[in-house]
């Protein structure tokens, strides 16, 4: 049974305003098995935020502890002591946190898991030091709730049960216990800043106050821990649906020893290495980074909706946010998840890849697009429309497919409705991959041409030779036009060089008459701070999103353009620092640590990014270079525990705000997508071949183009203006309809019935012959309804 002890309530209500922690985190933990739905991050030697009971729920801020002789000093781990942080194996996610006094009288040593088997994270602890000194000290555990991944509204209580006392919080019906191997001598809750136990330690050294509850607000939970018997003790943090069910499984964890516990963690994590591939003599530190970035990976994983991979365990910048920002990195994103497990793929892991396909499938919106990102559940956060997230579930569908993979689930509805989405909402998109302009992006368009290629090739094996045709011929509008769209011919960022590609042509997707001239448009870059420009010449901005048409064998390595626009993003974009070269995501990019080193917040300045290390590394592969520098950076980036940052300061040390050259900055680590980048790294140096290079693709057109289509495309979305003599023009529209057409200016006219597809697109093609003058006029006659358009249209022959 359990015991209120007491109704003494805290004051201070409701606390000060909730933040979350720093996102360059020192660790990152969950156990293999899927019963223990619980994942740890640590940072500045404790434990920070923990997530239960999927993936991107994150329930506390921190746990740690808090020290004291109770007469002349107090100490706060995260703050005063200084910390090393190790890993314990080398196949699993355990870590070993040593926590010293500055001036050497003791340290705190602790050993860092998950239940092998239930929601409880572990924290074996030693107090260590001269006998005498920590015979004084008196330790006190701070635990502060985020539930259901909010700071404000939390509820605090102590109970007793079965003659322990014990700390407990309740948000919506979610609850988490904190309690020990060794007793709680006093309890309380407090209201954080105000009557939690962190000020009421730091006003005297002594803990006066034990509230039993602290009601509605931003609380945090404090116990000071008997160690009279032993400075040797495991403190669990269990979670639960009701507070039976977390107490429960807090006991139950407690009372297996630590030392079977870890047992039993890393023989989980040892059955995950079952089936990978030896790449560690590519790597340059024996595979170490290799490794741990496999575990990383596959903890991204979440264990109620298998095959769910969030981008990261971290909330950038943390310290600056508050609630209103839910989201942060531990979302799904279908690029980030695909890069994810192709990466698991790479290692020679395929299980996992095979749990996201079937996952994207039950994900996948009804008109055949994804959110932007979501969580687990499927349910959308933001929503904006980026073909590429579109496109990559096909990819990852043909690699599987190529790899032999066997897939019970059929696969092929997912896929035809991707394809018909991309064909009927490209070729702009409504944002690229960073999620910031509409446009004609090259990334965004190498990943729909490669996609629709593929797709294209599962329809034909399904027999459906008409589909696969029309689905291979869009490809071809697409491919054929990627230099006009995206190609300055104007280039001025380096001397010498006039065309070149640029980030995005910008465009909005609800003009039906676009621009599609990449010498115009103003592109708009958000995250500017206060005073600089946020409007810059289209042409004058550039990013290496281009690799990727080399990187599925689009556009040959030797390319003039793409080897003159390698020249333009190395001049411009690429960073020396003293572990290698990173570049920068674009030109004038804000979304980054701010000009003193001090938290992006609305605004900011872009740094350098290791997993663009690694697809310049894919690229230098594939024209002939060495590699070995890009795979040595990779690894100069990574932390002392191997996690990889999203992005890396690159600017001069700036050691009062902790910013050093090449090292993280506060955005997110470990980020998923640049340790599955490196992963493929590896992978292709291997094989000597881009792990993502389709040969299917490069068939099409690397080679003679004999079955590429000269093909113009009009749909109500893109009312293309003019066509090229010899041409053939496609009339798209989304409904069965019957083209009025003429060639000779309405003198004469033809009547042509559309061709439907399996796509929910209907067509007709008119052939432009090399001696036509005229313009193509034409309207629309409905079929469903019986309605004619009531507008004419008009596309001049040039």
């Amino acid at each position: 049974m359990v015991k209120i002890i007491g109704q003494a309530q805290a004051f201070g209500s409701p606390g000060i305003e909730p933040r979350w922690t720093h996102a360059n985190k020192d660790a990152v933990g969950t156990a293999y098995s899927t019963s223990s739905r619980v994942w740890f991050t640590i940072c500045n030697g404790v434990v920070t935020e923990v997530y239960h009971p999927t993936v991107d729920r994150p329930q506390i801020r921190d746990l740690q502890y808090l020290i004291s002789d109770g007469k002349s000093f107090f100490h706060e781990e995260k703050r005063h002591l200084e910390s090393k942080v190790e890993q314990m194996w080398t196949h699993g996610l355990g870590y070993r946190v040593t926590n010293s006094d500055p001036q050497g009288r003791y340290a705190v040593i602790k050993e860092v898991i998950a239940d092998p088997h239930l929601s409880c994270i572990l924290q074996h602890t030693k107090l260590t030091g001269e006998r005498e000194f920590i015979s004084q000290l008196q330790l006190y555990a701070l635990c502060a709730p985020h539930l259901e991944v909010s700071g404000r509204g939390n509820n605090g209580y102590t109970r007793e049960v079965a003659g322990h006392r014990i700390l407990t919080a309740e948000k919506a019906g979610r609850w988490l216990v904190l309690g020990a191997t060794v007793p709680f001598t006093r309890l309380s809750c407090g209201y954080v800043g105000q009557s939690d136990g962190w000020t009421d330690l730091a006003d005297n050294f002594q803990m006066d106050w034990e509230f039993d509850c602290a009601l509605d607000g931003n609380i945090a939970l404090t116990g000071q821990l008997n160690l009279d018997e032993s400075n040797e003790f495991t403190l669990g943090l269990a979670f639960g649906t009701t507070l039976h069910n977390a107490i429960s499984t807090l006991f139950q964890s407690l009372n297996i020893p630590f030392q079977q516990q870890k047992q039993h963690y890393i023989e989980q994590w040892k059955r995950s290495r079952q089936c990978i591939k030896p790449l560690e003599n590519i790597s340059s530190n024996d595979g170490k980074l290799y490794h741990h970035s496999i575990s990383l990976l596959l903890a991204h994983e979440d264990k109620s909706y298998p095959g769910a991979l969030i981008a990261s365990l971290a909330i950038p910048w943390g310290e600056a946010k508050d609630d209103q920002d839910q989201g942060g990195y531990h979302l799904v994103w279908t690029r980030d998840m695909i890069s994810s497990v192709t990466g698991l793929v790479a290692a020679g892991e395929t299980e996992t890849a095979v749990r996201s396909l079937i996952y994207l499938a039950t994900s996948q919106q009804e008109d055949g697009g994804f959110p932007q990102n979501f969580w687990v559940d499927g349910e959308p956060y933001w929503k904006g429309i980026q073909l590429d997230e579109v496109a990559f579930p096909i990819l990852l569908a043909w690699l599987l497919h190529q790899q032999k993979i066997p897939l019970n689930f059929d696969i092929y509805p997912m896929i035809l409705r991707a394809a018909g989405y991309l064909i009927r909402h490209g070729p702009a998109t409504q944002q690229e991959r960073w999620e910031e302009n509409s446009g004609y992006s090259p990334s965004t368009l190498a990943s729909n041409i490669a996609a629709l290629i593929c797709a294209a090739q599962f329809v034909r094996e399904r027999g459906d030779e008409v589909t696969a045709q029309f689905i291979e011929e869009y490809a071809d509008f697409l491919e054929s036009h990627i230099e006009a769209w995206t190609v300055t011919t104007e280039g001025t960022l380096v001397p010498g060089i006039n065309r070149h590609y640029i980030r995005i042509t910008p465009t909005d997707i609800n003009n039906p008459q676009p621009n599609e001239n990449p010498n115009q448009g103003t592109l708009f870059i958000s995250s500017q701070p206060p005073g600089k420009a946020a409007e810059f010449p289209a042409k004058e901005i550039v990013d290496a999103g281009f690799l990727q048409l080399v990187r599925y064998g689009i556009r040959k390595p030797d390319d003039p353009i793409i080897v003159d626009s390698v020249k333009v993003i190395d001049a411009v974009l690429k960073v020396d620092t003293p572990v290698g070269p990173c570049w920068h995501r674009y030109n004038h990019d804000g979304y980054g640590q701010q000009e003193d080193g001090s938290p992006y917040t609305s605004y900011g300045k872009g740094r350098a990014w290791p997993l663009l290390t690694g697809e310049r590394g894919h690229y230098e592969l594939a024209v002939g270079g060495d590699v070995k520098t890009y795979i040595k950076a990779m690894e100069g980036f990574a932390s002392n525990t191997c996690l990889l940052p999203e992005q890396v300061w690159n600017e001069a040390d700036r050691a009062e705000s902790h910013m050093y050259l090449g090292k993280p900055t506060g955005s997110a680590m470990p980020l998923m997508w640049a340790h599955a980048e490196y992963i493929k790294l590896l992978r292709s140096n291997h094989d000597n071949q881009v792990f993502d290079f389709i040969p299917e693709v490069a068939n099409r057109y690397l080679g003679e183009r004999q079955e590429c289509k000269s093909l113009e495309m009009w749909k109500f979305n893109r009312q293309v203006d003019k066509v090229k003599k010899g041409y053939t023009l496609r009339i798209h529209a989304l409904a069965s309809f019957q083209l009025h057409w003429s060639q000779d200016n309405w003198q004469t006219a033809k009547d042509t019935p559309s061709t439907s597809t399996k796509l929910g697109v209907s067509f007709v093609d008119i052939s432009v012959s090399n001696n036509q003058q005229q313009p193509i006029s034409f309207t629309f006659f409905w079929i469903e309804s019986s309605k004619w358009e009531q507008h004419n249209y008009t596309v001049l022959v040039e």
